[in-house]
């Protein structure tokens, strides 16, 4: 899916080369200040939360198919939102102090919030270059995108490379993200080295689920994969390629999946995918922990459901700093991961998450009942 010829790979060396060489030196017309303008003031109204950016990226998809990033981008951020309200829902909270949850939310927050106001306003340059019939992505840089990604952007344009692009936007996002979060000190010393993270990996919790819902059956199912080793920017990107050849190895699951997207709007529950088992309103009685009556995969009805609330009833809008300055491509050794095929993913993923709720549900009932002995 991803195997590039060398001629191709070298054409696109030559022409990051280009890119970090030159220099804009030439003025905007009024014209295309106006569109920077736009596309930045579309990418500031949109960025307002999880629940808004997650709908952006669909929205966009649903106009621009071709573009696999956009549907990829809304089901991972789908996923992030899922994570952000179980730090509120039925069991972290009883695992978490008040300040971890919302230093792991602050975290969350800040790279979702990152990786949309430097990918949308990408989206939306080439969604003008197609409405005008001309590539505008000389403006890349104007909008302070990476370097790395204008000659991925012409590629797609000659010769509809959106394999190829989709690999490069998870490249670029992932390493964008990289110096301003990951490695960043605060969240470092709050979030990444915090035994609760590192309890996280131990869990298998890192889960990206792709829910679809099968025709005939009516029956809601996920695939998709866990990320280890998250502070590692390569094996983030190995796993964001494994994700996409999975999203879009079965056509018919793929329709299935963008189906169920569009059909389910992104509320931050996982009531959206699993109502049978979640719910946004709580049922257990406040200091009790929730108890299964059997594996979360049976789905069975008329049981007490897991407490999953919508984002906004629990998260307000987070103010964010500027982004940091700075282009994190300095070279061409990242066209690596454009030459090398994606890691498989096997897809089976609904035991190892239903696993992941019975150790977190015992988990918080032994650190429940322990604290109230003491």
């Amino acid at each position: 899916m991803f195997k590039q010829t060398k001629e191709h790979i070298n054409q696109l060396k030559r022409s990051i080369t280009a890119s970090l060489l030159k220099r804009n030196l030439q003025d905007l017309t009024l014209k295309e200040k106006e569109i920077i303008e736009h596309i930045q003031h579309l990418t500031t109204c949109r960025n307002k939360n999880n629940i808004t950016r997650t709908q952006a990226y669909l929205d966009f998809y649903v106009e621009h198919p071709e573009i696999h990033w956009a549907l990829l981008a809304h089901l991972v951020s789908r996923n992030a939102g899922w994570n952000m309200t179980d730090l509120k829902g039925e069991y972290l909270p009883k695992l978490l102090t008040q300040q971890e949850q919302i230093d792991f939310f602050a975290f969350l927050e800040r790279g979702n919030w990152l990786i949309f106001q430097d990918a949308y306003p990408q989206l939306l340059l080439y969604a003008e270059s197609k409405k005008q019939s001309r590539p505008l992505f000389h403006l890349l840089s104007h909008l302070h995108i990476s370097k790395f990604m204008k000659p991925f952007w012409e590629s797609l344009w000659t010769n509809k490379r959106n394999n190829e692009l989709t690999v490069a936007l998870i490249i670029n996002e992932q390493q964008y993200i990289e110096n301003r979060v990951i490695q960043n000190s605060v969240y470092k010393d709050t979030v990444l080295n915090k035994t609760m993270f590192k309890l996280q990996d131990i869990l298998n919790f890192n889960h990206i689920l792709f829910p679809y819902q099968t025709p005939l059956q009516k029956k809601m199912k996920l695939t998709g994969g866990t990320v280890h080793h998250f502070s590692s920017v390569d094996e983030r990107i190995h796993f964001g390629k494994g994700l996409y050849a999975l999203l879009y190895s079965i056509q018919s699951r793929l329709e299935q999946t963008v189906e169920w997207a569009k059909t389910h709007p992104h509320t931050g529950s996982r009531k959206d995918y699993w109502p049978d088992l979640f719910n946004d309103i709580k049922e257990s009685p406040p200091q009790q922990v929730h108890e299964l009556q059997s594996s979360p995969c049976t789905l069975q009805t008329n049981k007490q459901r897991i407490y999953s609330p919508s984002l906004t009833t629990v998260w307000k809008d987070w103010e964010h700093e500027q982004a940091e300055p700075g282009d994190w491509c300095h070279n061409k050794k990242m066209l690596h991961f454009i030459k090398k095929g994606a890691k498989p993913l096997d897809g089976e993923i609904e035991k190892t998450y239903c696993a992941t709720i019975e150790e977190l549900e015992m988990a918080a009932f032994a650190k429940n009942k322990w604290f109230h002995k003491k």
